[in-house]
């Protein structure tokens, strides 16, 4: 299951997050380093095709996507240097796929630190940088003595030494011009900032109505490079402790919608290179995860390896059309059941009944 680490400075508001999306289990304090093992939890993708799916089939179960996500501990100026929680926190970062920068935007007497996103911002790529910078001048030597008896690790040395230059300008990788061939050769290296990232700016209650105001230096500064999003994080904690429908009904009367969860939960994921693709019957509608870009076998391995490795073929609809016809069976009657063999590169929103034989 992919995973994502929860990285801000202490107080920013990363334990109410993962209370926001576990149903609670974290210690939220307004004290520094209130967190100092990670808590791991997992969320559901919130998505609306699975329930009308599920609706169609009258399905006895509905089982939807999930992610893995880390509440870990507080990071401080000169982390990078062994303060605060210093290496300890950093490894915790190393171990994820994809990085949520919490950044806080409210005042609050009890709770010290710095209120402008932008310099929570700073701070958290300055010690990511200078952490990476140190990796990579530890090896990138190594490499170089390495590539004289090997010349296929010359790619490797040359992605390195543009990541040096690149970190040593402070520039953390997913913001450098680092093309994506060069980050992946970095991949080995579990680079701090060669991860995907995600912003997520905590807001008081005050500030919900001019949330897009609050969001838009720190959308201005990251540009197309991360997903920034808005969020009061201590009533979006509230609110998952209710059941849906009193959930609804708080967050309809605060004008919120469906809630930020939901689409953090949703770019999070998307943000990673995740599809979904969908199955659907009387027993059970599921949700399944794949990478874009899968070919129709390695999408069926995620329901079980037999299915990827005895793949025939797949019938496939995407969802909003079967829904439009009502049934499976009434998709197959009219033919509008595609087959698609093992070069099919399955799209997101798919529905699949895969054929297999082992």
């Amino acid at each position: 299951m992919e995973r994502f680490g929860f990285v801000g400075l202490p107080n920013a508001g990363k334990s109410s997050l993962y209370n926001a999306l576990a149903g609670g289990g974290a210690l939220a304090a307004p004290y520094a380093f209130a967190t100092t093992d990670p808590n791991v939890g997992v969320a559901k993708v919130f998505d609306g095709r699975l329930d009308a799916l599920a609706a169609m089939s009258a399905s006895k179960n509905v089982v939807p996507a999930s992610v893995q996500f880390t509440d870990i501990g507080g990071l401080v100026e000169g982390a990078s240097k062994g303060e605060g929680l210093g290496n300890r926190f950093l490894a915790g970062i190393r171990e994820v796929d994809a990085v949520v920068y919490v950044l806080r935007a409210f005042a609050d007497a009890d709770v010290p630190g710095p209120t402008d996103p932008l310099e929570h911002l700073r701070v958290l790529e300055i010690e990511l940088t200078l952490a990476d910078l140190e990796t990579v001048e530890n090896q990138v030597d190594k490499r170089r003595k390495a590539a004289k008896g090997d010349k296929s690790l010359l790619d490797e040395v040359a992605a390195l030494e543009a990541a040096q230059v690149a970190l040593a300008e402070g520039t953390p990788i997913y913001r450098s011009d680092l093309a994506p061939k060069v980050r992946e050769l970095l991949g080995p290296y579990f680079l701090l900032t060669n991860k995907p990232v995600l912003a997520i700016v905590n807001v008081d209650e005050d500030s919900i109505e001019r949330v897009d105001e609050v969001v838009a230096p720190v959308q201005a500064e990251l540009g197309d490079r991360a997903e920034v999003i808005g969020a009061c994080i201590q009533l979006e904690a509230e609110a998952a402790q209710l059941d849906p429908d009193e959930r609804r009904e708080m967050l309809d009367g605060l004008g919120l919608g469906e809630g930020a969860l939901p689409r953090f939960v949703r770019a999070a994921y998307h943000q990673l290179g995740l599809r979904t693709f969908f199955t659907t019957g009387e027993k059970e509608t599921r949700a399944w995860t794949f990478r874009a870009g899968s070919k129709a076998p390695q999408a069926a391995g995620r329901i079980h390896t037999d299915f990827e490795r005895g793949f025939i073929r797949a019938e496939v609809i995407h969802w909003d059309e079967l829904l439009e016809l009502g049934s499976w069976a009434k998709a197959r009657e009219v033919g509008k059941l595609r087959v698609e063999g093992k070069d099919y590169e399955v799209q997101d929103g798919d529905v699949l009944e895969i054929r297999f034989n082992v």
